[in-house]
């Protein structure tokens, strides 16, 4: 009998830690600079890249976890930026999945001082953005706060993209985001 008592809690931490979906270098770290891709991530707007902050470009905020974190702009010839990467494995067609992640505002960044929405897309292939997973209402505070995304997958998105979004859907607005801690992809837990 005893034996089956420590299988149990065995069994079911492995499920937990199965059904998760990584994502490689959620938390952005990497060294301090502008115009930079962190670690793990490639670009999906051609010739627009994010930053990698505190410090470049006068935002000082310190991160919510780690060392570093990612800014993201929109500009008034209606550029933006994106990056993207394949997930640790697709998600599954009919399960529910939570994603979280820290969002924040910079009052100071070069002068892109609108507020924007984070979006998170699913894809089938590299920077694909097939089905919206999340839009995040704009985002107009200057601390970080932690945002939780429900969805369930249509099919098996094997690519994950993130993007400076504005608002209005108005593609002259300059505005920036902050990100930090996007978390692993977890099977959605009771509410």
């Amino acid at each position: 009998m005893v034996r089956y008592f420590f299988l149990f809690p065995s069994l079911l931490l492995s499920y937990c830690l199965a059904a998760q979906v990584y994502i490689k270098n959620g938390f952005f770290e990497g060294e301090p600079q502008d115009a930079t891709v962190p670690a793990g991530w490639h670009i999906c707007a051609p010739g627009s890249t994010p930053d990698i902050l505190p410090g470049p470009w006068g935002v000082f905020l310190e991160p919510s976890e780690g060392e570093t974190y990612i800014g993201m702009i929109t500009r008034e010839d209606g550029s933006y930026e994106s990056i993207g990467q394949r997930l640790s494995e697709p998600l599954k067609p009919g399960q529910c999945y939570e994603l979280k992640v820290d969002l924040a505002y910079s009052r100071i960044y070069a002068g892109y001082k609108g507020h924007l929405r984070l979006r998170v897309w699913g894809g089938l292939s590299r920077c694909r953005q097939e089905v919206l997973l999340f839009e995040s209402p704009e985002i107009d505070h200057r601390d970080w706060r932690t945002y939780t995304a429900r969805f369930t997958a249509d099919s098996a998105l094997q690519y994950i993209v993130i993007e400076a979004y504005t608002p209005s859907g108005d593609k002259k607005h300059t505005g920036n985001i902050l990100i930090d801690k996007l978390q692993g992809i977890g099977l959605c837990t009771r509410a």
